[in-house]
């Protein structure tokens, strides 16, 4: 699809409404899919999801459910492996639709989706086809995969892992050693696991390699998490690895451990977005329906203006993952961005969803903490998604790499399109060695943001960016602050901020501001929610025990004041309003 114009009439139309859910721009088979999700959940009810979460019943039948329509395997299986089913193929943007879903109805039938999308990163990134074609049939059969990568005493610090392969003396290895956090690893046929080899010292002792979870050296120990969804504890008890189970050696597989979390981690801020949504049906709904002193609890100032923030935050969350998937599909060798634009999705979306469902719980108060209420398990659950697949200091040191280039040195890159058409999105498994992001190159962020300049809150957001760059010119980092990941952090929250403006206009721009989805009041109201934010991030850079006067006199600078007004935040509560009783799962009397 060419970057054009789409229409729509609302910017409602840009949340998840199951009962009318049929996504157009995706062809048969996936929508056919995509709505039997929908129907399933919706079919078992909202008494059952809960109740199953309250007594931590494990999601069997959800797995038997995907086994049936063949929902991972469809979605899952890049092209190479279909063996010719022209419906299957890797889709970030179908990917990216399910995981959606899945976060909407919760986090425990959307984490085994995403563990075996990690699980399955190794394996399509070898050229080992044996193993390819081993994992391609487990997932026809309806099977799930896993990630054997973090242990208990190490965490994903690859380089000290104690899975140890020994050599076996018939050309093979024997594995020994446990995993820790591995999602699936209960029930999983493809388990890729990372080790390393006795006597082999530097990047050649590493290796991946596929597992089984029905072998008699694969011990299951526990699930380490009181909830639905199992995070297990294995162990390898002389498992034996013969050359057809190794995926990756050397380099290859310390680069396949990082390029499958690039993939993986891209799905969280989908997960994030679906939950919040969710809670947000349930929230205004119940609210505006609440009479409190003679008055819906609506009526309230304070409660439209956290309604409102939510919104307007909602709305960008969605606004930036939506554009990012296109420069995930469009990203080649000579284009990058997407490496950038990635721990964005991860760290920025999942954070603002935390601030979406608390926003919300304040709203609802007591009644979020009912057990016949999403929202309460939306706020157990979503602290998980900023800390899955690297935490927020990771993600955002991650980001840091790329701030000289995108602020300082842009370069012309060709109109990335919008990617809704049904192409396998191979380049993924391809990515190559894990270097190099200080090479990457970006697009000028300035043009982006001088197109919406006539918007008030986006030419003060632009003035708070300039003021970040005068900074980094006047006062950068000394060698001290450089390795002050303290320091560094607060710097790079108002990097992040930039950046994820930029996608926001941009995908506001393909929807049209004159079609009442990213309106001048639209985007001028979540701009008002970027300039709080990049304000408060200032003030946190000014406190900094390291940071110097100029530093903090600049950080200072960069304070501001968004633009209020009324008639804009009227007509945005509008909108809010107007999602009351829009959505109620199926339930009976705990559907509001």
């Amino acid at each position: 699809m060419s970057r054009e114009t789409i229409a729509m009439t609302s910017p409602n139309e840009l949340l998840l409404q199951p009962t009318a859910y049929d996504p157009q721009d995706f062809d048969e088979t996936t929508r056919k899919l995509l709505r039997a999700t929908v129907e399933w959940f919706e079919s078992r009810g909202k008494d059952r999801l809960l109740s199953d979460y309250h007594e931590k019943v494990f999601y069997s039948d959800f797995l038997d459910f995907a086994a049936e329509e063949g929902l991972f395997a469809t979605f899952l299986t890049p092209t190479r492996d279909a063996v010719g089913d022209p419906d299957k193929r890797w889709d970030t943007s179908r990917i990216a639709a399910l995981s959606e879903i899945l976060g909407f109805y919760g986090l425990n039938y959307w984490y085994p989706w995403q563990v075996t999308i990690l699980g399955l990163g190794p394996v399509w990134q070898s050229e080992n086809e044996p193993a390819r074609a081993r994992a391609a049939a487990s997932l026809e059969a309806g099977g799930v995969a896993a990630f054997g990568l973090s242990e208990k005493e190490h965490g994903a610090d690859v380089y000290s892992t104690d899975m140890v392969l020994a050599p076996d003396g018939d050309g093979g290895y024997l594995a020994s050693g446990s995993k820790y956090y591995i999602g699936n690893g209960n029930c999983a046929n493809t388990v890729s696991v990372f080790g390393r080899v006795n006597g082999v010292e530097g990047a050649d002792q590493y290796v991946f390699f596929y597992a089984d979870f029905e072998h008699p050296a694969f011990s299951v120990v526990k699930n380490i998490v009181p909830a639905q969804m199992y995070v297990a504890e294995f162990s390898l008890d002389n498992y034996p690895v013969a050359a057809h189970d190794i995926l990756h050696t050397g380099e290859a597989a310390f680069s396949a451990a990082l390029n499958t979390v690039n993939i993986g981690k891209f799905n969280l801020c989908f997960g994030g977005i679906g939950m919040s949504t969710h809670a947000f049906y349930e929230t205004i709904t119940h609210a505006h329906n609440r009479i409190l002193f003679g008055n819906p609890v609506t009526n309230f100032p304070h409660v439209r203006r956290e309604f409102v923030d939510a919104y307007a935050r909602l709305l960008a969350m969605r606004l930036f993952s939506d554009r990012a998937v296109d420069y995930f599909r469009s990203a080649s060798e000579d284009d990058r961005r997407y490496l950038l634009f990635n721990p964005v999705t991860k760290m920025k979306v999942t954070t603002e969803a935390q601030k979406v469902i608390g926003l919300l719980s304040d709203i609802a108060a007591a009644k979020g903490f009912e057990k016949d209420s999403y929202l309460a398990v939306a706020k157990m659950d979503v602290d998980g998604l900023p800390k899955l697949e690297g935490t927020v200091a990771v993600n955002l040191a991650l980001i840091a790499k790329f701030m000289p280039a995108y602020l300082f040195a842009p370069e012309n890159f060709p109109e990335i399109p919008t990617r809704r058409d049904g192409a396998d999105d191979e380049f993924l498994f391809r990515q190559g060695p894990a270097r190099g992001l200080s090479k990457v190159r970006f697009g000028d962020w300035r043009a982006v943001y001088a197109r919406s300049a006539d918007i008030p809150n986006v030419a003060l957001f632009v003035s708070q960016a300039e003021s970040l760059v005068t900074l980094l010119a006047e006062a950068a980092p000394d060698a001290a602050q450089q390795v002050d990941l303290d320091f560094g952090l607060a710097i790079t929250e108002l990097f992040t901020l930039v950046v994820y403006g930029q996608l926001i206009l941009e995908q506001a721009e393909i929807l049209g501001r004159d079609s009442g989805l990213a309106t001048g009041d639209i985007l001028d109201q979540i701009f008002d929610v970027l300039v709080r934010d990049f304000s408060a991030a200032a003030v946190e850079l000014h406190g900094k025990p390291s940071a110097s006067v100029p530093q903090q006199r600049l950080a200072l600078a960069a304070i501001r004041r968004p633009e209020f007004a009324a008639e804009r935040f009227e007509n945005v509560w509008q909108h809010v309003v107007g999602l009351s009783g829009a959505y109620a799962m199926n339930g009976g009397s705990h559907n509001v």
